[in-house]
Formats: structure tokens, C-alpha cells, sequence
């Protein structure tokens, strides 16, 4: 798409943002101005936007993290400090996506793809060996009597089912790994669980520091 661009987030979007975050979560408490501030302090080349015609029509956030620090079952909360991003480390092999919404009047222009791709790019280029995310379940509500989380999302894998969130990531070549529960307890229609998800990159070289880790200040 010739006249969408992804670029890094600035400071002067931010008032953008927040008004695209609550038309695309209503019922969910949006981000605070501060939290925005902060994620582009902490990890300002991770905050990326999409702008079509001047207009801000996307969003994918993401920080570093040291991924066995949170293998085991997390929340949104914990793992991104209540969105501050203060958790980001430097030292991490993961980069870890937090969030990515699409403005509701523009899908199906396959911006979300984009802005998974900018993830992508972003990866391989600070030589990171993967990307997590914990993935919404927004289709699970009307399954929720009759069967598991994990009974949805592998029904969602089987091309039984198909998730509005989880089908499109595994479309993007994440793979599905499990659910967290309890991830986002505020998110009714997936019943405050996700789906964890990853995708490897191919281009990682375990034999040389990733591009955060050769900035940081030397020891010696």
C-alpha cells in the first residue's frame, strides 16, 4: 500500500493514539498519557505506528525482555509494568509485543500484517532470537460454556474455529504455544485469557551481541 507508511511512534502521536485505543477497546481501560511517554523512553525504537494519509491508523508496542524471567504463566500487568515498559532489559534475546491495535474503520488493508512485518524487520534487526506475545481470544466468549481456552485455540489451529486474533496471527507464521490465563482479566471476550505465541527469527546469530547489547556501556 503505496500511501501507508510504519514509522517509529513520536511524542506528538501520542494524543492520536489514545483516542484510536478507545474506539478499538471500548470496554478495556485505556493506556495512560504517562505510560505512552514512558514506553518511548524506555524503548523508543520498539513503538511502532502506522499513518495512512496523515492519519494515525495503528499501533504495535513492544519491549526487550529476558524471556526465562517470565516463561511460566504472567499478566500483561506484571510483564509490561502496568505499561510502563520499566521491564524492558537490554540484555534480552526477546522482544516482546504488548500490544497492536488497527483502527476498527480500516481493516481488512492488511495494516495489521504491516505492522507485524515492522516487528519482524525489527527483530532481525537487533539480531533477536524471537518474538513472544500474548495474543486476545476475542472470539472465545460464545465457546466459553462448552469448552476450555486451550479446547478454542486448538480448534482455531484445526480450521474448525476462527479467531479474529489467533487465526490472523498464525497466518503471520507465529506459533501457538499455550494459554495464559488470567492475562488480562478486564477482557471479557476472551475471558481475561491469551494465547502465547512466537515466532522465531530465522536470520538470529547466536555468535555475535544483539544490537541493544553492544550499546550498552562497557564494563571495563
Amino acid at each position: 500500500m503505496d500511501d501507508l507508511k510504519i514509522r517509529t511512534t513520536l511524542h506528538s502521536d501520542i494524543d492520536e493514539l489514545l483516542k484510536l485505543q478507545k474506539r478499538v477497546y471500548p470496554a478495556i481501560d485505556p493506556w495512560q498519557r504517562d505510560h505512552l511517554e514512558e514506553q518511548l523512553t524506555m524503548f523508543p525504537d520498539g513503538q511502532l505506528m502506522a499513518e495512512m494519509d496523515g492519519r494515525v491508523v495503528g499501533c504495535a508496542s513492544s519491549l526487550v525482555i529476558l524471556w526465562n524471567e517470565w516463561s511460566d504463566e504472567h499478566t500483561w500487568q506484571d510483564i509490561t509494568a502496568k505499561g510502563t515498559f520499566s521491564t524492558h532489559n537490554p540484555q534480552g534475546l526477546t522482544l516482546y509485543g504488548a500490544e497492536v491495535f488497527v483502527d476498527p474503520e480500516m481493516r481488512g488493508l492488511q495494516i495489521g500484517h504491516f505492522l507485524y512485518e515492522g516487528r519482524r524487520q525489527l527483530c532481525k534487526t537487533l539480531n533477536l532470537r524471537r518474538i513472544i506475545a500474548c495474543g486476545r481470544l476475542p472470539g472465545y466468549l460464545p465457546y466459553s460454556k462448552d469448552m476450555t481456552a486451550e479446547q478454542y485455540a486448538k480448534k482455531v489451529l484445526w480450521g474448525d474455529l476462527t479467531d479474529p486474533v489467533l487465526s490472523f496471527q498464525l497466518r503471520e507464521d507465529f506459533r501457538y504455544c499455550g494459554i495464559m490465563k488470567d492475562y488480562l482479566p478486564q477482557d471479557e471476550e476472551s475471558c481475561g485469557q491469551a494465547a502465547l505465541i512466537v515466532w522465531i527469527n530465522p536470520d538470529y546469530d547466536p555468535l555475535r551481541p544483539t544490537a541493544l547489547q553492544s550499546a550498552l556501556p562497557s564494563s571495563n
